[in-house]
């Protein structure tokens, strides 16, 4: 079921293009191979899209956030050593590379176009690694997940691949802006599995989304917008497999230099095994270009309503949820109902597991059978 952007505005809204006034970005980066692997698979890129120019780090960095943004991205690359870090090195440099090229010279402070480009530059990464990959046989399967945020005026904009992670830390509590695009995530939100019982399940490490290992990527765009003080971190699952986000505000909190909070955040996952690479982005937002933060604000996983374009039902929660109330007014009103296509999928996907688990479950159970019969024989 698809549904204009026309009828759902109140549930999207397109946020407007920043303030220009003068915002100011504390920043630190921080990769770590870990405890247990020999190479380090991560990639990271913070750039000042004034001229796309990544920006190093060996102490804080302020940085002055002009008309164009700031661009902040981790990757978390898969495939074995050489397979993983070259495809995250590739996200990260074609990324960067596409904004230089398409978003620098365009001077434009829309958010609509920003969106696109942050869009269309993730496409392009998976398209480049997808191709290498087809070229290299040996390289069959690399991939990377991608976690790209920009800053425009007051506004951060996200594009998710994969289950890197982006964080916002606002009074003391650290809430994640960005959902993972992994097989836990489904299972949380059609209701199988507590979000306790998916951190130490086996199968978390599963992702439903790359960039490389298909042609075609599904890209989820979302926004927030920033207030004063406020602190976004963005990781590997090296540390969100790790750390929990009540750990990550308080290393926050009680750390006002931003390479110490991001040392402190490699140690803690280094601490608990490490058996991960472990990268760290943070930045801290100052200036009189933000308003201070208020009880009203919304802090979490927000879609971007791309202007022209429908948003299909089944995405989010609010989906679902919005799903099960037309199916039971459908009922009443003895009209067909056709569940949307993503929670079809998600259903067809949640099948195809159980009964993976109960034809498991059938073949022990026969085999118990059989030995029990045997026993029987035999005495």
């Amino acid at each position: 079921m698809n549904t204009p952007l026309g009828t759902s505005a109140a549930r999207f809204p397109t946020p407007p293009a920043g303030s220009e006034a003068a915002i100011v970005a504390d920043v630190f980066a921080l990769s770590d191979v870990g405890r247990t692997r020999e190479h380090n698979e991560d990639a990271f890129v913070v750039a000042d899209l004034s001229n796309a120019a990544p920006i190093p780090f060996d102490k804080d960095v302020r940085q002055s956030v002009g008309p164009a943004g700031l661009l902040f991205m981790v990757a978390d690359g898969m495939g074995g050593a050489a397979a993983g870090e070259l495809a995250s090195e590739t996200a990260v440099s074609v990324v960067l590379q596409y904004l230089q090229e398409q978003w620098v010279p365009l001077r434009s402070s829309e958010a609509s176009a920003f969106v696109e480009t942050l869009e269309r530059a993730t496409d392009v990464a998976n398209s480049t690694i997808y191709r290498h990959a087809a070229e290299h046989p040996e390289l069959r399967g690399m991939g990377t997940t991608a976690t790209i945020a920009g800053l425009l005026g007051d506004t951060l904009y996200l594009a998710q691949v994969g289950d890197s992670r982006a964080y916002l830390v606002r009074d003391g509590r650290a809430r994640q802006i960005t959902k993972d695009q992994s097989l836990m995530q489904k299972l949380i939100e059609a209701g199988e599995i507590s979000e306790e019982d998916a951190e130490h399940n086996e199968r978390r490490n599963i992702i439903l989304q790359a960039l490389g290992p298909e042609a075609a990527i599904k890209i989820d765009l979302t926004y927030q917008r920033v207030r004063r003080g406020d602190v976004l971190i963005l990781c590997s699952d090296g540390l969100s497999g790790l750390v929990r986000a009540e750990a990550i505000a308080r290393a926050v909190v009680a750390e006002p230099d931003l390479q110490h909070v991001c040392q402190r955040l490699v140690d803690l996952a280094n601490t608990l095994g490490g058996p991960d690479n472990i990268t760290v982005v943070a930045a801290r937002f100052n200036g009189q270009g933000l308003a201070a933060a208020s009880e009203e604000d919304h802090v979490g996983h927000r879609l971007y309503a791309v202007p022209g374009r429908e948003v299909i039902a089944g995405e989010t929660v609010e989906d679902l949820m919005r799903a099960k109330t037309e199916q039971m007014e459908s009922v009443f009103q003895n009209a067909p109902f056709e569940l949307p296509p993503a929670l079809r999928a998600q259903r067809q996907e949640l099948s195809l597991i159980v009964r993976g688990v109960l034809a498991a479950s059938a073949v022990v159970l026969g085999g118990y059978l059989l030995w029990q019969v045997l026993q029987l024989v035999r005495s």
